[in-house]
């Protein structure tokens, strides 16, 4: 316990790429720019899904939900992190670390949960396209999208807490971009395999039990798909769906990798660019994919413009 209250009154290192100077500035410049484009990009997602009355569906409705949640899980990682490659300064509170560590895990873990719910959107809509405003009514639609925000919290509530009980004997070096659970584990100087069980058992939860589930609605979906006749109805079925399964191939494989793969087994970098990936780049690869692949959304997003650009001309010929 005396080493827990050393690391809880000064704090930790967060030495990310340190020890790469120049690596360090090129990432700083990238991550910026990710950051701020995946803002823009899932806000206009956000607004175009609320302002267009044709995209008042379950489809965009979940994917709103989905950008909502990207914004928030890169903000409660990127910001610290330029801060610290741009000021040099690696230093961070306990009660940042451990407020980070509860936020970036919630919401990473309510994405794997929505990213399942969506693909059962899209098995309803391709499988059962006569009953799907019927299956999909709004009620489910907000059921199913608070599972997924609920079903995030209470395992960070869970595993966080476990993980932040864990006497850590005064290290404060965290060889990582941001504070996350397996990093921190590896610091506690006591025995952690109960906590390593029970990051597994989450880890197969909500990384293992969401990809099967996916995996099967897409079965039914090839099948469905398959047996249309005309091939401009293949290609529209097919269309609707190989955005959100390219999405989910980029999201859950990144972050597998970094939590069921043995520790051991990577080296001291493969870590942080793996969370580098599904925090930073993922997050700026939905809203990318989805309106370079969807008609809707991109010809929403030009009525949007339009819209701001007529209004902003008649003001000016007001004034």
């Amino acid at each position: 316990m005396e080493g827990t209250n050393i690391s809880s009154q000064k704090g930790f290192l967060l030495l990310g790429f340190s020890d790469q100077p120049r690596l360090e500035r090129i990432l700083f410049v990238i991550i910026l720019l990710f950051y701020i484009l995946n803002l823009l990009g899932n806000t206009a997602i956000i607004l175009v899904s609320c302002v267009d009355p044709k995209l008042h569906t379950p489809m965009y409705f979940f994917l709103s939900n989905l950008s909502c949640v990207d914004i928030c899980f890169t903000t409660s990682v990127a910001p610290q992190l330029l801060a610290t490659m741009h000021s040099g300064d690696k230093s961070m509170s306990y009660g940042g670390c451990v407020a980070q560590l509860y936020v970036a895990m919630g919401l990473g873990s309510s994405e794997c949960i929505l990213l399942a719910v969506m693909a059962y959107d899209r098995y309803a809509a391709v499988c059962r396209p006569l009953r799907y405003t019927t299956i999909m009514h709004p009620q489910l639609c907000a059921s199913l999208a608070g599972t997924a925000w609920l079903s995030g919290l209470v395992t960070s509530l869970i595993q966080c807490s476990l993980t932040v009980q864990l006497p850590l004997c005064g290290h404060r070096n965290l060889d990582h971009i941001f504070c996350e659970v397996p990093v921190l584990i590896k610091l506690a100087c006591v025995d952690t395999t109960f906590n390593e069980a029970e990051l597994f058992v989450a880890s197969v939860v909500f990384l293992i039990v969401p990809v099967s589930l996916i995996l099967v609605s897409y079965g039914f979906i090839t099948q469905a798909v398959l047996r249309i006749k005309s091939a401009a109805g293949r290609r529209k079925a097919f269309g609707t769906c190989s955005s959100h399964l390219i999405v989910v191939i980029i999201f859950y494989g990144t972050i597998i990798f970094m939590y069921l793969q043995p520790a051991k087994s990577k080296s001291k970098n493969q870590g942080k660019f793996v969370s580098l990936f599904y925090t930073i780049v993922t997050p700026l690869l939905n809203p990318v994919i989805y309106t370079l692949r969807n008609k809707d959304v991109k010809g929403a997003l030009k009525t949007l413009v339009v819209a701001n650009i007529l209004g902003s001309i008649k003001l000016k010929r007001k004034s």
